[in-house]
């Protein structure tokens, strides 16, 4: 069942404590949610890139470039995640975008059950910054992340962001 972006997840303000409408809103025309899945590999990275960035171009979402630009770095660095730390046990993953009147929220998916423990990394180690930099990115935009378990045992890592005008700035 198709909950147009209205799922589980940040909300707009007001959320659950707002007065009972006695019949929702329409939907505005660009929000819904979408999935697809794709191989644990490399290639499903800029896959992953460029069918996110079309399909916000194609259902007219109000991002501003810098928002979409922050939202296709996230969804880099989470494929990439997914590929290069649960392709053994994943060989397939999905990602998600779910576009409400005010905010997006994208979201990878692994059958993998290793959940990192941080949004976090060693400054030592040469990698492993990926889930630090959506973490920035996501705080920056004023948005929230998390890590969950999913019910068959995987993981999701997700990432919502509010949708602001363009700035005129």
């Amino acid at each position: 069942m198709d909950d147009q972006g209205r799922g589980p997840g940040p909300r707009p303000a007001g959320g659950a404590d707002a007065p009972y409408e006695a019949s929702p809103p329409d939907p505005l025309p660009y929000e819904g949610v979408w999935r697809f899945t794709a191989p644990a590999a490399d290639s499903s990275v800029p896959q992953a890139r460029h069918a996110v960035r079309d399909l916000l171009y194609r259902q007219g979402v109000p991002a501003s470039d810098d928002l979409v630009q922050g939202l296709l770095l996230i969804v880099s660095e989470l494929v990439t995640n997914a590929v290069k730390h649960a392709a053994l046990l994943s060989p397939m993953l999905a990602v998600e975008v779910a576009v409400g009147a005010e905010w997006v929220r994208v979201s990878v998916e692994d059958n993998h059950p290793y959940r990192p423990t941080a949004l976090e990394a060693d400054h030592a180690q040469v990698g492993g910054r990926g889930l630090l930099l959506v973490r920035e990115i996501t705080r920056e935009a004023g948005g929230v992340c998390d890590v969950e378990h999913t019910a068959s045992g995987g993981k999701v890592i997700w990432a919502a962001l509010p949708l602001k005008p363009a700035s005129l700035h």
